[in-house]
């Protein structure tokens, strides 16, 4: 058979591995028989294979469940279960299908579904998600959030200067500096052309303008590309969880409104601290 077949006691000691258990999994019978099949497991899977196991001894007939293991060289195998408990015999008898391809695949898939294709950014569609979490969570905790909204100022001037290609690159630049001005649970997403949005979980609007300052300051250094030297400005809007909106519609309507004031001229109420400009309450 092509897959691996094995079967295992009670306490999940191994009694039988065929010859494809030995060239997925890569120990020789002799090395596994008498050892306990869960200490192949992945860590972070153990939990989860110990309460199947538990199942198909109460009877549950499994079919597609999986699971990873440690390869006997060090690597990760994904495996795909068929298994069933024989009580008259007690034993539990698997077969392994290997899907290991196929999980890379779905994990490609998955994160071409999250994520933009030219920064590496999430996308509108997984920020939505974290957003509505992280509410979840600020709600039952009683905690709180912030969102920053920032849309590049007159960013059509360097397509128009550079060409899409040179507008590309400074975007991979632009998203790459905001990556490395915001704390290491925070997220950047681009929702738009030149529209990004900043999750700032566990936030209050005081840290929430420090972090936009830095992200500004940031934004409006230099861009340094072969075709030239670039220069950017950027409107930042803030919204707090739960002051400014109680889900996530409200709150990134209210970012972005903060946004737009900055952008065309409430300057005085909306700007922060960045190379000497004038502070003021709502956006950075």
């Amino acid at each position: 058979m092509p897959d691996a077949v094995c079967v295992v006691d009670p306490e999940g000691r191994l009694l039988f591995v065929n010859a494809s258990f030995q060239r997925i999994f890569g120990y020789a019978p002799e090395e596994v028989l008498g050892r306990q099949i869960f200490s192949l497991v992945h860590p972070d899977d153990l939990e989860a294979t110990t309460e199947q196991a538990e199942r198909v001894m109460a009877g549950e007939l499994q079919r597609h469940f999986r699971n990873r293991y440690v390869h006997k060289d060090g690597h990760t195998v994904d495996i795909q279960w068929s298994a069933r408990w024989l009580p008259e015999h007690r034993v539990r008898i698997g077969v392994g299908h290997e899907v290991t391809e196929l999980r890379r695949a779905e994990l490609e898939l998955e994160h071409r579904a999250n994520h933009d294709s030219l920064t590496g950014l999430v996308n509108r569609h997984r920020l939505r998600a974290e957003l509505q979490a992280a509410i979840d969570r600020a709600a039952d905790e009683g905690g709180g959030l912030a969102l920053l909204y920032i849309d590049l100022d007159d960013f059509k001037h360097v397509n128009d200067r550079g060409g899409h290609a040179v507008g590309d690159r400074l975007l991979r630049e632009l998203a790459a500096r905001m990556q490395r001005g915001v704390r290491q649970n925070d997220l950047v997403a681009r929702v738009g052309g030149d529209e990004f949005v900043v999750l700032l979980p566990d936030c209050g609007v005081q840290v929430a303008r420090e972090v936009a300052d830095n992200l500004r300051a940031r934004l409006v250094a230099p861009y340094r590309l072969p075709e030239g030297l670039f220069q950017l400005d950027a409107s930042i809007g803030v919204a707090t969880f739960p002051a400014d909106g109680a889900d996530a519609e409200a709150l990134l309507m209210h970012a972005d409104r903060e946004m737009y004031a900055a952008k065309h001229g409430d300057r005085t109420r909306a700007e922060s601290v960045v190379g000497g400009r004038k502070t003021g309450a709502g956006t950075a």
